[in-house]
């Protein structure tokens, strides 16, 4: 990377590395103080994934708005909205407030428009990096949440929480205006955003709908815990709120080692199907540790170590999944319509587990959770093994139409390109590569040489 990409891809990965923290670290406390406020289980659950449902709703229509009117202006409304929606929720005394405010926060829905900003800041060869910057990102600000929310709200009380997050958005306001550069030029980047005429396209691809139930199922089900978890650590388990933290942080330690290994052997492998497989069973698994003694600490403790266990595994590889499964110049709608699966099973698992918490107990909630997550695993069972491959894109400038077909017929031939599409309006190549066998020199070479004609 250039000293501008690297610039670009930093400070995009700070605002969006804040915006998740603000939202994730009231997971693990959100529950309590609502029922400190009297709210019923159907009012808790709907305020912990209610951030979803908005941000499902606009996260498509924001990313195309940037297209329009510029990527800043769109990512700066959306981090006003998300201040704004933590101020409400900081001041809110009831838990219609604090929804509002949960509601606000998830409408600055800018996740689509800040992964369109970096793909126009870095260059085709380098974006695959930036993207990994941000997908880690992701990862680490959800592990971080967990700990981080308790030990805060232990200190300065949940609206303080929404008051940090406040100040957090002026913070990510002032990384917008003074880091992030300006891009020179905005396109419509379809590796990774939407093209409306390619959903109807998308959604008729098994593969792919497969993969938008696993994340849809994957946030529900981890939503839904967060909806009854913290009650039963304290009212069951009787752990210590202030002790909450420490229980998060070794499950989630504890799993990320057997994760590393998992994911090398899926990936190295290529044993993807059976860790996916046993990824979600784990999951099952987990919940029914917790459903079977939810007042033994030391059983809802192997409970979650056996959940984070999955969960990462999936949370990591289900992305990549999408990638290989994507047609090559549908990978933007791909992964914008799995986004949207992603949020909205995050508001149905709070929606479903406030109402089965309000209808029965806990123990009931981890149970449906379980059976839930079965259904899951023999809807997988028919999933297609994903190729292996990675998706390469290679600008060659302007291109004749006339020469699509002769130009995609020579990368083909390049040993280890195993699709190729090429776009003359895009001027870039999409191609599909494994990498094991890619003769990554005679691309270079066949690169260079076509954008020098």
């Amino acid at each position: 990377m250039n000293s501008l990409e690297r610039r670009a891809t930093s400070a995009l990965s700070a605002i969006y590395a804040l915006r998740m923290v603000g939202l994730f670290m009231l997971l693990p406390v959100l529950s309590l103080h609502l029922d400190g406020l009297g709210g019923s289980p159907a009012l808790i659950g709907i305020a912990l994934g209610i951030y979803g449902f908005t941000q499902a709703l606009l996260q498509i229509p924001f990313g195309l708005l940037s297209d329009r009117i510029g990527r800043k202006p769109v990512i700066l409304f959306g981090l006003l909205l998300f201040a704004g929606g933590s101020v409400v929720a900081a001041t809110a005394e009831t838990s219609t407030g604090i929804i509002v405010g949960r509601a606000l926060q998830g409408s600055g829905a800018i996740a689509s428009s800040i992964m369109a900003l970096l793909a126009d800041l870095t260059r085709e060869e380098q974006r695959t990096k930036a993207m990994a910057a941000i997908g880690m990102t992701i990862g680490a600000s959800y592990m971080a949440s967990l700990v981080l929310g308790p030990v805060l709200a232990s200190g300065f009380g949940v609206a303080g929480l929404f008051w940090m997050t406040a100040v957090a958005a002026l913070v990510m306001i002032v990384i917008l205006r003074f880091w992030v550069p300006a891009a020179p030029t905005v396109f419509h980047h379809r590796d990774v955003q939407p093209v409306p005429t390619q959903f109807m396209e998308v959604l008729r691809n098994g593969q792919l709908l497969r993969l938008d139930f696993s994340i849809f199922m994957l946030h529900a089900v981890m939503t839904a815990n967060f909806v009854a978890l913290p009650l039963v650590l304290r009212d069951r388990a009787l752990l210590p709120v202030e002790q909450h933290w420490l229980l998060y942080l070794g499950v989630v330690a504890a799993s990320l080692l057997i994760m590393v290994p998992l994911i090398i052997i899926a990936e190295r492998h290529r044993k993807m199907k059976p860790i996916f497989l046993l990824s979600i069973a784990l999951l099952a698994f987990g919940e029914m540790v917790i459903w079977f003694s939810p007042g033994n600490l030391v059983f809802v403790a192997a409970g979650l170590f056996l959940f984070f266990v999955g969960f990462n595994v999936l949370e990591a590889s289900l992305p990549s999944l999408i990638s290989k499964a994507a047609p090559l110049t549908s990978k933007g709608t791909a992964l914008g319509v799995y986004s949207t699966a992603q949020f909205m099973g995050a508001f149905a698992g709070g929606a479903g587990g406030g109402l089965l918490l309000g209808w029965g107990n806990a123990e009931g909630l981890f149970l449906v959770s379980a059976g839930a997550i079965l259904v899951w695993w023999l809807v997988s069972l028919t999933m297609t093994p994903p190729p292996h491959l990675l998706t390469r894109m290679v600008n060659l400038g302007t291109i004749d139409k006339d020469q699509v077909r002769e130009l995609t017929r020579r990368f083909l031939q390049v040993t280890g390109v195993a699709e190729a599409a090429v776009l003359a309006q895009d001027g870039i190549a999409y191609l599909k590569v494994d990498s094991r066998t890619l003769d990554n020199e005679s691309l270079q070479a066949l690169a260079l040489k076509l954008r020098s004609n």
